[in-house]
């Protein structure tokens, strides 16, 4: 049985108080404090929808509160429908 294709989505974040309030601040540990904890949230999010080992976290998105992620279409499915999740959209690359 073949394996699903998987391709990079972005993940974007519904409203989060704590990453509005970490974003705020503006020096070099709170930047570094506010990446941390996106990483964290984020990978706590994928953890708690997909299987382990099925999926890879690209890179967290600081400036939106989103990610970037290998997954399948059935797994973006997955992601749409959670309460914390705004948007889920398919990586679009410019020939």
């Amino acid at each position: 049985m073949a394996k699903p294709q998987q391709e990079v989505y972005f993940v974007f974040m519904n409203f989060d108080p704590v990453y509005e309030r970490l974003r705020a601040d503006r020096s070099k540990q709170g930047s570094a404090t506010l990446d941390a904890y996106l990483s964290q949230k984020h990978d706590k999010l994928l953890a708690k929808l997909l299987q382990p080992d099925t999926y890879w976290k690209k890179s967290s998105l600081a400036i939106v509160d989103g990610f970037a992620v290998e997954i399948t279409d059935a797994q973006a499915s997955v992601l749409r429908s959670a309460k914390e999740v705004r948007v889920v959209e398919k990586n679009q690359e410019l020939a």
